[in-house]
């Protein structure tokens, strides 16, 4: 991979601050200054003649309500910054991911822009949890079929975990997050969601909080997620 990449993966600096790093002769790659654009293979070596300085990201999870805008809203919507924007101690903070509109839940908020790749990229595989309650009386064979995989415009979502509730209730794990996901799965099993929210991210967990509310993640809440991002 590209040095700066190596360098943010290894917490050193962002890529835009590693490059200055390599500009300035800092950082060194098999014994020799490092230049810009260099690649790291397996087995190379790669020294930063500096202080190594973590920053102190910050880390937040946040319970979107139903009818917010994760962000880029239209001019008669709302998004999260705007909701957020009478709490000074979230300024710096971005939305992790995207939940629709209509949907409700939990969001990560945070400054560590490292995480996004880590808990976006469906080849990481990291799990996500959501409450659905469909319009009409799920049938008997839909909970087979969504965890098998189902098709939705040419392609076949990956293996998913049912937890029945009721005749219209349902929680669903995901490890992936196509637009509108679920919903879409939902009507190719001839059904429609009524409401979603999302309940869970990775250890993330709702633990009280209301539509509106947050909560900053800490203490071995924060170590655990950071480790199952391969961060900590």
């Amino acid at each position: 991979m590209r040095i700066n990449k190596y360098l943010a993966l290894h917490n050193y600096a962002t890529r835009r601050g590693a490059d200055e790093l390599i500009s300035k002769g800092k950082v060194f790659l098999n014994g020799s200054p490092a230049q810009l654009g260099d690649q790291v293979e397996e087995g190379d070596t790669v020294e930063v003649k500096t202080p190594k300085k973590k920053k102190a990201y910050r880390y937040v999870v946040y319970y979107k309500p139903k009818g917010v805008i994760t962000h880029s809203p239209s001019e008669d919507e709302v998004d999260i910054r705007e909701a957020l924007i009478d709490n000074s101690e979230l300024v710096g903070l971005f939305p992790i991911g995207r939940l629709d509109k209509a949907s409700s839940g939990l969001i990560i908020l945070t400054d560590d822009g490292r995480i996004t790749d880590r808990l976006l990229n469906p080849d990481k595989e990291h799990d996500k949890e959501y409450r659905v309650r469909t319009t009409q009386r799920l049938r008997d064979s839909f909970k087979k079929h969504m965890e098998a995989g189902v098709e939705i415009e040419g392609y076949t979502t990956k293996p998913a975990k049912i937890r029945l509730v009721n005749d219209n209730t349902f929680f669903i794990t995901l490890t992936e997050g196509k637009r509108h996901q679920i919903r879409r799965m939902v009507v190719a099993m001839h059904n429609e969601v009524a409401e979603l929210v999302r309940t869970r991210i990775l250890n993330i967990k709702q633990a009280g909080l209301k539509p509106g509310e947050y909560r900053v993640i800490q203490g071995d809440e924060l170590q655990e997620f950071l480790e199952k991002l391969s961060l900590a």
